[in-house]
Protein backbone atom coordinates (compact mmCIF):
# COMPACT_ATOMS: atom_id res chain seq x y z
CA UNK A 1 0.00 0.00 0.00
CA UNK A 2 1.18 3.37 -1.04
CA UNK A 3 1.97 5.89 1.72
CA UNK A 4 1.43 8.77 -0.58
CA UNK A 5 -2.04 7.74 -1.79
CA UNK A 6 -3.29 6.15 1.47
CA UNK A 7 -2.73 9.76 2.93
CA UNK A 8 -5.25 11.51 1.54
CA UNK A 9 -8.19 9.17 2.82
CA UNK A 10 -7.20 8.98 6.25
CA UNK A 11 -7.86 11.78 8.68
CA UNK A 12 -6.11 11.96 12.33
CA UNK A 13 -8.17 12.43 15.64
CA UNK A 14 -8.20 16.36 17.08
CA UNK A 15 -5.43 16.90 19.40
CA UNK A 16 -6.06 19.27 22.12
CA UNK A 17 -2.33 20.76 21.77
CA UNK A 18 -0.20 21.83 18.61
CA UNK A 19 3.27 21.38 18.08
CA UNK A 20 3.46 23.79 15.54
CA UNK A 21 4.28 27.85 16.54
CA UNK A 22 1.80 30.71 15.45
CA UNK A 23 1.63 31.45 11.60
CA UNK A 24 2.25 34.55 10.13
CA UNK A 25 1.22 35.58 6.40
CA UNK A 26 4.44 36.69 5.38
CA UNK A 27 6.67 34.22 6.70
CA UNK A 28 6.91 30.08 6.13
CA UNK A 29 5.60 28.08 9.38
CA UNK A 30 7.87 25.32 11.39
CA UNK A 31 6.45 21.83 12.45
CA UNK A 32 9.28 21.64 15.21
CA UNK A 33 9.76 19.15 18.17
CA UNK A 34 12.87 18.58 20.26
CA UNK A 35 14.70 15.47 20.64
CA UNK A 36 13.36 12.84 22.94
CA UNK A 37 9.85 14.10 23.18
CA UNK A 38 6.95 11.88 23.16
CA UNK A 39 3.85 11.42 21.51
CA UNK A 40 1.06 9.04 21.77
CA UNK A 41 0.04 7.43 18.38
CA UNK A 42 -1.72 3.81 17.24
CA UNK A 43 -2.01 2.18 13.73
CA UNK A 44 -4.03 3.03 10.91
CA UNK A 45 -4.94 -0.47 10.30
CA UNK A 46 -4.52 -3.79 12.16
CA UNK A 47 -1.07 -4.96 11.75
CA UNK A 48 -0.18 -9.16 12.32
CA UNK A 49 2.66 -10.91 12.79
CA UNK A 50 3.75 -14.64 11.94
CA UNK A 51 6.86 -17.00 11.83
CA UNK A 52 6.58 -16.77 8.45
CA UNK A 53 5.92 -12.81 8.04
CA UNK A 54 7.25 -11.23 11.23
CA UNK A 55 8.60 -7.96 9.76
CA UNK A 56 6.32 -4.71 8.33
CA UNK A 57 6.96 -2.40 6.19
CA UNK A 58 5.44 0.75 5.22
CA UNK A 59 2.57 0.97 7.90
CA UNK A 60 1.14 3.59 8.96
CA UNK A 61 0.57 5.77 12.38
CA UNK A 62 -1.74 8.57 13.42
CA UNK A 63 -1.68 10.48 16.32
CA UNK A 64 -4.05 9.70 19.30
CA UNK A 65 -4.26 10.89 23.27
CA UNK A 66 -2.11 9.12 25.29
CA UNK A 67 -1.04 9.84 28.76
CA UNK A 68 2.25 10.76 29.31
CA UNK A 69 2.67 12.21 26.28
CA UNK A 70 5.01 15.47 26.04
CA UNK A 71 3.32 16.64 22.84
CA UNK A 72 1.36 16.44 19.66
CA UNK A 73 0.93 16.43 16.30
CA UNK A 74 -1.05 18.34 14.38
CA UNK A 75 -4.95 17.60 13.83
CA UNK A 76 -4.39 15.61 9.86
CA UNK A 77 -1.03 13.69 10.66
CA UNK A 78 0.25 10.20 9.49
CA UNK A 79 3.52 8.70 10.32
CA UNK A 80 4.92 5.86 8.09
CA UNK A 81 7.38 3.05 9.16
CA UNK A 82 8.09 -0.18 9.66
CA UNK A 83 7.75 -2.68 12.40
CA UNK A 84 9.40 -6.20 13.58
CA UNK A 85 8.40 -8.98 15.57
CA UNK A 86 11.55 -9.27 18.27
CA UNK A 87 11.28 -11.72 21.50
CA UNK A 88 7.16 -11.26 22.08
CA UNK A 89 7.71 -7.28 21.62
CA UNK A 90 7.13 -5.21 18.74
CA UNK A 91 9.36 -2.93 17.67
CA UNK A 92 8.54 -0.05 15.63
CA UNK A 93 10.61 3.07 13.96
CA UNK A 94 9.17 6.08 11.90
CA UNK A 95 10.95 7.49 9.00
CA UNK A 96 8.40 9.97 7.89
CA UNK A 97 5.49 12.14 8.35
CA UNK A 98 3.01 13.98 6.52
CA UNK A 99 0.88 16.84 8.76
CA UNK A 100 -1.65 19.38 8.04
CA UNK A 101 -2.80 21.90 9.95
CA UNK A 102 -5.03 24.75 9.16
CA UNK A 103 -5.28 28.64 10.38
CA UNK A 104 -8.55 30.29 9.25
CA UNK A 105 -9.15 29.62 5.78
CA UNK A 106 -5.84 28.25 4.79
CA UNK A 107 -3.75 24.92 5.58
CA UNK A 108 0.20 24.15 6.15
CA UNK A 109 1.47 21.49 4.33
CA UNK A 110 4.56 19.77 6.42
CA UNK A 111 5.80 16.60 4.91
CA UNK A 112 9.71 15.24 5.73
CA UNK A 113 11.45 12.70 8.25
CA UNK A 114 10.56 12.23 11.42
CA UNK A 115 12.82 9.69 13.21
CA UNK A 116 11.37 7.92 15.83
CA UNK A 117 11.30 5.15 17.92
CA UNK A 118 7.79 3.04 19.87
CA UNK A 119 7.65 2.60 23.85
CA UNK A 120 5.41 1.04 25.94
CA UNK A 121 3.81 2.08 28.79
CA UNK A 122 6.55 0.91 30.91
CA UNK A 123 9.17 2.16 29.41
CA UNK A 124 10.38 -0.61 27.37
CA UNK A 125 11.30 -0.45 23.99
CA UNK A 126 8.96 -1.97 21.91
CA UNK A 127 5.45 -2.62 22.38
CA UNK A 128 4.59 -6.08 24.31
CA UNK A 129 2.73 -8.41 21.92
CA UNK A 130 2.47 -12.00 23.57
CA UNK A 131 -0.52 -13.32 21.75
CA UNK A 132 -0.33 -15.61 19.03
CA UNK A 133 -0.67 -14.48 15.83
CA UNK A 134 0.31 -11.10 17.13
CA UNK A 135 -1.49 -8.41 16.57
CA UNK A 136 -1.84 -4.54 16.84
CA UNK A 137 -4.66 -2.54 16.16
CA UNK A 138 -6.04 0.97 15.95
CA UNK A 139 -7.06 1.91 19.28
CA UNK A 140 -4.14 0.28 21.03
CA UNK A 141 -2.17 3.31 22.02
CA UNK A 142 1.68 3.80 22.57
CA UNK A 143 4.30 5.98 22.92
CA UNK A 144 6.72 7.29 20.35
CA UNK A 145 10.08 9.01 21.45
CA UNK A 146 11.84 11.07 18.58
CA UNK A 147 15.45 9.85 18.32
CA UNK A 148 16.40 13.62 17.13
CA UNK A 149 15.23 16.78 17.01
CA UNK A 150 12.46 17.44 14.34
CA UNK A 151 12.26 20.66 12.35
CA UNK A 152 9.76 20.50 8.82
CA UNK A 153 9.33 23.42 7.03
CA UNK A 154 6.45 24.34 5.60
CA UNK A 155 5.66 23.36 1.94
CA UNK A 156 4.30 24.95 -0.75
CA UNK A 157 0.48 24.97 -1.31
CA UNK A 158 -1.61 26.25 -4.39
CA UNK A 159 -4.47 26.68 -2.67
CA UNK A 160 -3.25 29.04 0.28
CA UNK A 161 -1.35 31.06 -2.30
CA UNK A 162 -4.94 31.44 -4.28
CA UNK A 163 -6.63 32.38 -0.89
CA UNK A 164 -3.89 34.73 -0.31
CA UNK A 165 -4.47 36.67 -3.88
CA UNK A 166 -8.08 36.30 -3.43
CA UNK A 167 -8.35 38.63 0.37
CA UNK A 168 -5.60 40.89 -1.73
CA UNK A 169 -8.26 41.71 -4.52
CA UNK A 170 -11.01 42.02 -1.85
CA UNK A 171 -8.92 44.60 0.11
CA UNK A 172 -8.64 46.50 -3.29
CA UNK A 173 -12.22 46.29 -3.82
CA UNK A 174 -11.91 44.66 -7.04
CA UNK A 175 -13.27 41.34 -5.53
CA UNK A 176 -16.28 40.30 -7.55
CA UNK A 177 -17.11 43.66 -9.14
CA UNK A 178 -20.88 44.59 -9.53
CA UNK A 179 -21.82 45.24 -13.15
CA UNK A 180 -23.12 48.36 -14.07
CA UNK A 181 -26.61 48.58 -14.86
CA UNK A 182 -27.24 49.59 -18.31
CA UNK A 183 -30.20 51.27 -20.35
CA UNK A 184 -31.46 48.80 -22.82
CA UNK A 185 -31.54 50.58 -26.18
CA UNK A 186 -35.14 52.08 -27.22
CA UNK A 187 -36.58 50.91 -30.84
CA UNK A 188 -36.32 53.11 -33.55
CA UNK A 189 -38.68 56.01 -33.16
CA UNK A 190 -40.26 57.14 -36.62
CA UNK A 191 -38.77 60.68 -38.09
CA UNK A 192 -39.77 63.78 -36.14
CA UNK A 193 -41.73 61.68 -32.94
CA UNK A 194 -39.70 61.64 -29.54
CA UNK A 195 -38.21 58.18 -28.85
CA UNK A 196 -40.93 55.64 -27.10
CA UNK A 197 -43.49 58.40 -27.23
CA UNK A 198 -46.96 56.98 -28.82
CA UNK A 199 -47.52 58.02 -32.82
CA UNK A 200 -51.38 58.47 -33.30
CA UNK A 201 -52.15 58.28 -36.90
CA UNK A 202 -55.21 59.11 -38.51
Amino acid sequence: MSFKSSYFRLAALLAPFLATPLYADTAEATLALPSEATIGVEVVEKLTFTTDQARLNDILLHPTQTAGASHSLPEYCVLVGKAQLVDERIRITTQEATCIETNDADSHIFDGEFNASAYADDGQYGVACENEPCTLSPGQAFILTLDNAVEIEEQDNPSKELNLQRRQVDEEGIGNPVPREEAVPSEAAPEGTVPNEKVIQD
